[in-house]
């Protein structure tokens, strides 16, 4: 009788800590580190890069000259502290510009099996002669944002913002919408060296 009743009050404790423990045994939703974001505050890029344009970066950017020893169209911009990095081409414009406009356009679309959508914004900015087109790309694509821009007779720029990591809308979207809005600084502040809007040149 002893051995039932001890057996019982024994079985009735574990039971007792299994449903008081129920919550804390299941499985927590996976969460992410919390990323701290600094204040803007944004320089000129002008004499620091061999190219004919001029555009305002961010403190916590960088721009990465190492591709153009070999390949003197491209170069990068940095963001090293969030894994990020904006891949630049630029090409004269010589009876090309048809091509040009194409292959940004299909460099854009060519994410549109991962993207859920694509949005396309117009960029005209007649008084620096600066106009193209931004690429917001939502989803689980390699690329989030692209652009380009050009003064339609003598250059092009093409931009492309990629992460190092996984593309996942839920861990790099602060810092994805937080860059974004460095890229919109980027295209605001946009200048072509030399150009007049007189001269067009």
């Amino acid at each position: 009788m002893i051995k039932r009743i001890l057996l019982g009050f024994l079985f009735g404790t574990i039971s007792m800590v299994f449903i008081g423990c129920g919550g804390d045994v299941l499985p927590k939703p996976t969460g992410y580190f919390r990323i701290d974001l600094p204040e803007k505050s944004y320089a000129e890029i002008n004499d620091s890069i061999p190219f004919p344009f001029s555009f305002e970066l961010p403190q916590y950017a960088a721009v990465n000259l190492k591709r153009t020893k070999e390949q003197t169209n491209f170069f990068n911009v940095d963001f090293r502290k969030y894994g990020a990095r904006i891949h630049f081409s630029y090409f004269p414009v010589n009876e090309n510009i048809a091509k040009l406009l194409e292959e940004s356009r299909t460099l854009s679309y060519k994410h549109t099996e991962k993207a859920q959508e694509i949005n396309e914004e117009l960029i005209i900015n007649p008084d620096e002669s600066v106009f193209g087109t931004y690429y917001s790309i939502a989803g689980n694509a390699a690329s989030s944002d692209q652009f380009f821009i050009t003064d339609s007779s003598n250059h092009f720029l093409r931009g492309a913002l990629y992460f190092n990591v996984a593309p996942n809308p839920d861990s790099i979207g602060p810092v994805s919408d937080f860059i974004k809005k460095d890229i919109v600084h980027l295209i605001e502040t946009f200048s072509w060296k030399n150009y007049s809007a007189n001269s067009g040149e």
